[in-house]
């Protein structure tokens, strides 16, 4: 039985020129030693499999090499490269850090290094996975790595950069190695499967490279993985079955039934995917994602930001023309506020479930590209057919919406036109909904948004005194006595400009009327159909707020209504040191 070597050992690369995403450190390297400017010490630091060890070997490999090309690599020919490839050669060594750490084997590698090179003018010293040095160890290291003999080379390699000591670091030349791209990762794997006789489809390639996350040698392993269960054709299907990941055809009609407001079919997908065996926090972490990739595919200049196959690109740009930016934005905050929330939701598929509810019902249609240049600060329009409606159904639907921040009210400049003309009746009822008040001074988290519009139709005081009790009645259905007394005390007073200025006790009564400002001042609007209606509060300074507490006081009191109570007091010698009138 023939041994099978993986392909991350197979197609390792053995020159500069079959490294892969890593053009500029390679070019560097072949620079250096063809000026002749090498370091007596290089880093190599990075993320797991993008080359780091692969790199040093042919570095190592190069510098030893009798007949280099004309293009500084190894010519596999000479004495030094045919040992190096059977494993042999006496001037490359190698040592496991993670292993070897201790200030022992720091000790062994210093008196090697004393050793001049017996073929050959140099030896180069490999170390990987350095930062597992300990600090005895690194500090051992030290003089050796500052001033080595002449013919030694130290190649040190990490993937944790950051534990290297500051004193190592200034001693050595540092190359970060960067992830490896997607579009590189499947060129490569394109290339390895036409070497092996394997049909793929580029798209199951784009799979395999956004699984491995930048790392060549993660791909090269899920590549075997792949060609081990579906054979010399690697198919995008069998591809996404074989490595249990979701489907972008799922997230496409998602979006397709949030588009058409279909919750069911929502619902019914989200099953299935669970029904499957995937996370519920993953379904909406890559739903935010396809949200993220249809805003960007809106503009061609950040076409480019899609790390994803030709086909599916395609499939993007197709559908980001169906919706509206703002509906993606809005999808986008709603979708992340599920992934905020998931971890500490108790029942977390229903999360998910309400999450998708909120997307269907969001409507795509409501946000035309005009109106996206109108209403840039996310304004609701006014309801054009509000003098139809009961004032309960069309406040409602303006507050229902959930805005990001409070709009305030335009200032008006027009003098109000006499209030003359009679205009019809309001119509509005007294079961309105409104918020329940029974906690006062609980906080809101978000507030109801103000709505705006250009019309100002007069109305008579009449029509406002109707609408005004109308409003105060709704708050005595609701329970909410104080600001009924609030509305009922006194009646407001009417300037121009349609200024509307309330009377209050005190800063208590003024408070609890401005957290419900905004939406009495949306059903006086909507009511009278005037929307350039505002409401000011002024407290009553002329009112008595100080109570009798003292026989003084409360005897003063009781002199103002009566006069003869002073004269009896001083015929009877009346003293108020004593609680007398108590």
């Amino acid at each position: 039985m023939e041994n099978f070597v993986v392909s991350a050992r197979k197609y390792r690369p053995v020159t500069f020129d079959t490294v892969v995403g890593q053009h500029s450190i390679t070019s560097t390297l072949k620079n250096a030693i063809q000026t002749n400017h090498l370091a007596q010490a290089f880093l190599f630091c990075g993320p797991r499999g993008v080359g780091k060890t692969t790199c040093a070997r042919i570095l190592a490999k190069t510098i030893n090499c009798i007949n280099r090309t004309h293009k500084i690599e190894p010519c596999d020919t000479c004495e030094s490269c045919i040992s190096f490839n059977q494993g042999q050669s006496l001037n490359i060594y190698e040592l496991d850090a993670a292993s070897n750490n201790s200030v022992d084997d720091i000790r062994n590698l210093i008196d090697m290094v004393r050793y001049a090179p017996q073929v050959g003018t140099t030896k180069v010293y490999i170390i990987d996975e350095v930062h597992m040095l300990s600090q005895a160890a690194f500090n051992a290291f030290l003089k050796t790595l500052e001033e080595p003999p002449k013919h030694a080379i130290f190649i040190l390699a990490t993937t944790e950069k950051h534990k290297i000591l500051p004193t190592i670091l200034s001693r050595c030349q540092v190359f970060d190695f960067n992830r490896i791209t997607a579009d590189d990762t499947a060129k490569h794997l394109a290339e390895i499967a036409a070497k092996e006789g394997i049909t793929a489809e580029p798209d199951a390639l784009h799979i395999i490279a956004q699984k491995a996350d930048g790392a060549l040698r993660d791909a090269l392993s899920i590549f075997d993985q792949v060609v081990s269960f579906s054979g010399n054709n690697i198919s995008y299907e069998k591809v996404i079955e074989n490595l249990n990941v979701l489907d972008y055809d799922y997230y496409f009609g998602c979006v397709n039934a949030m588009l058409k407001n279909d919750i069911s079919s929502l619902l019914l997908t989200f099953n299935e995917i669970l029904y499957k065996g995937f996370d519920g926090h993953n379904f909406i972490n890559g739903l935010s994602n396809h949200l993220r990739n249809l805003l960007v595919c809106k503009n061609e200049n950040t076409l480019n930001l899609l790390d994803v196959g030709k086909n599916i690109k395609e499939k993007y740009k197709n559908q980001s023309q169906q919706c509206a930016p703002l509906f993606l934005l809005k999808a986008l905050e709603i979708s992340s506020t599920c992934d905020l929330n998931y971890k500490i939701a108790k029942n977390q598929r229903l999360l998910v479930e309400i999450t998708l509810m909120q997307l269907a019902s969001f409507s795509n249609s409501s946000t035309s590209v005009t109106e996206e240049k109108k209403n840039t600060n996310y304004i609701i329009p006014p309801n054009n057919g509000a003098e139809n409606k009961p004032l309960s159904q069309s406040v409602l639907e303006s507050i229902s919406a959930e805005p990001q921040n409070p709009v305030r009210p335009k200032e008006t400049e027009n003098l109000v036109q006499p209030l003359s003309s009679v205009q019809t009746k309001p119509i509005l009822t007294s079961s309105f909904s409104l918020k329940n008040r029974t906690k006062q001074t609980e906080k809101k988290e978000t507030k109801p948004l103000l709505v705006e519009s250009e019309k100002e139709h007069v109305y008579t005081l009449e029509a406002f005194m109707e609408c005004w009790q109308q409003i105060a009645n709704a708050y005595r259905l609701k329970n909410n006595i104080s600001l009924y007394s609030t509305f009922t005390v006194r009646k407001p007073i009417l300037h121009e400009n349609y200024l509307v200025e309330i009377v209050i006790d005190n800063k208590v009564q003024e408070e609890e009327l401005n957290a419900e400002k905004i939406e009495i001042l949306n059903l006086l609007r909507t009511s009278l159909n005037n929307y350039k209606i505002q409401i000011c509060t002024t407290v009553n300074k002329n009112e008595k707020t100080r109570k009798a507490y003292t026989s003084s006081d409360k005897f003063k009191e009781m002199a103002t209504e009566n006069p003869l109570l002073n004269t009896l007091r001083e015929q009877l010698d009346l003293d108020f040191n004593v609680n007398t009138f108590n």
